[in-house]
């Protein structure tokens, strides 16, 4: 008799991951032929630049890199990435103590729940939002409550909304900036606002900057860290995923309090066993190129922003023109609801879009397109809406 194996409670109550459901959704669409304009997932389609695929080449042959990697990454790569800060914010960080590598920020964000939340504690995730701070959240056994990110709020988290009774059981809070899904860029009053609220109810801030290279029109957005007192209860995260096109690579960082970094670094040392060397090398290269190289990267994404922006806006979709990101969320028309209107695109157009709710109950009415396709496939996807809303 066949044996039943039953998935354990956490598993088995954890709502579809997102993004596994869409690409599940696009190879159906493929099979049946469609000539598929991919906007839902945001994985770049420019190749990462040429010298840091060279500087893996280099260092993939050193004997040296064939062994266990430090779990909490070379000292080369973690003094690169206080150097970049330095430089591209005016943060000063200790490699020792205040830098850790991580298998992209996705692996930080997971893991963090880990070494701060115990059962019952209350986690502040914004919705919408990226699944994994909720669903980090669910596997340390933590409470996730949702902050509505609304229009009307400039898509930042109402915190005098939050009751007093949740803040004094609150032990973290996410925030995202520039933010996925709504590409929305927020300033240092904001931040600041976030920093006093975690001094006062003694909470832990996780950023998640992984968007912060990606900016138009030259206005760079700022470090969380750059706030005063924010070392003092925060983490900013970073990928260089989407900064110089490396998704497929898995590296990034996690910077700012020392306490922080040393829990985290307390479950990775227990899970995982590091990141290849050989790519902390090539993520060294990466973190030590001229700021020039990153500009016609952020061309090509403006371009195909106002591409996809003035097409929605000449069919009659309101969309917020993004300033940061690589993303456009945009308001779904008033016959449908957000999935409804992703299965539309899909099945009618040829377009897959990520449906705003499946980031949270507050990204209903909305759907994010990525802008990961080049200008002609842009305004053809473009104009396959206009035939069919």
């Amino acid at each position: 008799m066949k044996k039943t194996i039953e998935l354990a409670g956490r598993v088995k109550h954890l709502p579809p991951y997102l993004f596994d459901k869409i690409d599940k959704l696009k190879k159906q669409a493929r099979a049946k032929g469609v000539d598929l304009i991919d906007l839902s997932i945001g994985d770049p389609d420019i190749p990462t630049p040429a010298h840091i695929v060279d500087a893996l080449k280099a260092a993939a042959p050193k004997p040296e890199h064939h062994r266990y990697p430090a779990y909490e990454g070379m000292l080369a790569y973690r003094e690169a990435v206080a150097r970049w800060y330095l430089r591209r914010f005016g943060v000063t960080l200790d490699p020792g103590t205040e830098v850790l590598s991580l298998i992209g920020s996705k692996e930080g964000i997971g893991h963090l729940p880990l070494a701060f939340v115990n059962q019952g504690d209350v986690v502040l995730c914004p919705s919408p939002g990226y699944p994994v701070y909720t669903i980090g959240t669910m596997f340390a056994g933590g409470e996730p409550l949702l902050m509505p990110l609304r229009e009307e709020n400039g898509y930042f988290p109402d915190f005098s909304a939050i009751p007093v009774d949740v803040l004094k059981q609150t032990k973290l809070m996410f925030l995202n900036y520039p933010n996925n899904p709504t590409s929305a860029v927020c300033g240092r009053g904001q931040f600041m606002e976030a920093v006093e609220l975690a001094h006062k109810y003694n909470f832990i801030i996780c950023h998640d900057a992984a968007y912060s290279e990606v900016y138009f029109n030259g206005k760079k957005p700022m470090s969380f860290l750059e706030i005063d007192g924010a070392r003092d209860v925060a983490v900013e995260l970073h990928s260089l995923s989407k900064t110089y096109n490396m998704t497929g690579w898995r590296i990034g960082f996690a910077v700012g309090n020392a306490d922080i970094i040393f829990g985290l670094g307390k479950i990775k040392t227990n899970l995982d066993s590091g990141v290849f060397q050989a790519v902390q090398e090539a993520a060294v290269a990466a973190l030590e190129t001229d700021d020039s190289i990153l500009a016609p990267l952020r061309d090509t994404y403006r371009a195909r922003r106002d591409a996809l922006y003035d097409g929605l806006k000449a069919i009659g979709i309101e969309a917020m023109r993004p300033e940061a990101t690589f993303y456009l969320w945009a308001k779904v028309p008033a016959r449908f609801n957000s999935e409804s209107f992703a299965v539309h695109l899909l099945e009618n157009a040829g377009i897959s879009a990520t449906p705003g709710n499946g980031f949270g109950e507050a990204g209903e009415g909305y759907i994010r397109f990525a802008l990961t396709v080049d200008v002609g496939r842009m305004k053809e996807a473009v104009e396959r809406m206009r035939k069919i809303i």
